[in-house]
């Protein structure tokens, strides 16, 4: 995916609405198509601008922010002082790919718009997918550790897959298989203990090693 993901953000707080337009432009991927405080200056913009993703608040003066990302279809990151469970699961019900609780480091924001962009790039194209590839996108998109659905002889023969005929490190597999890199040196030393994957110590130039996996042929 080479050209940036379209955002329109939607806030009536114009100085949030700039808060988050400069996380937005700091993140690769992303351009940033207007800042809107209303649903219907949102719809206006929808029309001409076709967004790729929707920023939006909950509660805004002309009505719901919820009920917009549901009418629209598009994919949208819902950001609230709305803490109630109620909210959160019809933001979710909705179609909300995230929801952000106010006040929020930007650091989560950031996080969540680089998860997204994986996620994207993963279900991009109109070719047909496998359900590894489904619960890869949706393990990035939420943050997991692995996958909710798949089980763990099944991440681990992801991580296998991950590995090839040649080395990596866990934090190079957990990249290739869509899991933390602290997941994946979970299953590699696993692995490494039923000696599925031999471990090899490799010293770069600050001295300190790195563990450096390969499955036994």
């Amino acid at each position: 995916m080479t050209a940036s993901l379209r955002v329109l953000i939607l806030d009536d707080d114009f100085r949030v609405a700039q808060l988050h337009q400069a996380i937005v432009e700091d993140r690769p991927g992303f351009a940033v198509t207007e800042t809107v405080r209303s649903l219907a200056e949102a719809r206006d913009s929808m029309r001409s601008s076709r967004p790729d993703l929707l920023i939006a608040d909950v509660f805004l003066p002309d009505g719901d922010g919820i009920s917009l990302v549901r009418e629209s279809g598009i994919d949208a990151i819902l950001i609230s002082a709305a803490d109630d469970a109620p909210t959160v699961r019809r933001a979710l019900r909705s179609g909300a790919v995230g929801y952000l609780v106010k006040p929020f480091d930007r650091r989560a924001l950031s996080s969540l718009l680089d998860r997204y962009v994986r996620y994207r790039n993963l279900l991009s194209g109109d070719r047909a997918l496998r359900q590894d590839d489904v619960d890869r996108a949706l393990a990035i998109l939420h943050g997991a550790g692995e996958p909710v659905s798949v089980s763990r002889s099944a991440t681990e023969q992801l991580v296998l897959a991950a590995l090839g005929d040649g080395e990596a490190s866990a934090a190079e597999v957990g990249e290739r298989v869509g899991i933390s890199r602290a997941t994946a040196q979970r299953h590699l030393a696993a692995l490494a203990a039923r000696t599925v994957v031999e471990v090899r110590l490799n010293y770069g130039s600050t001295g300190r090693p790195e563990h450096r996996y390969a499955a036994r042929t």
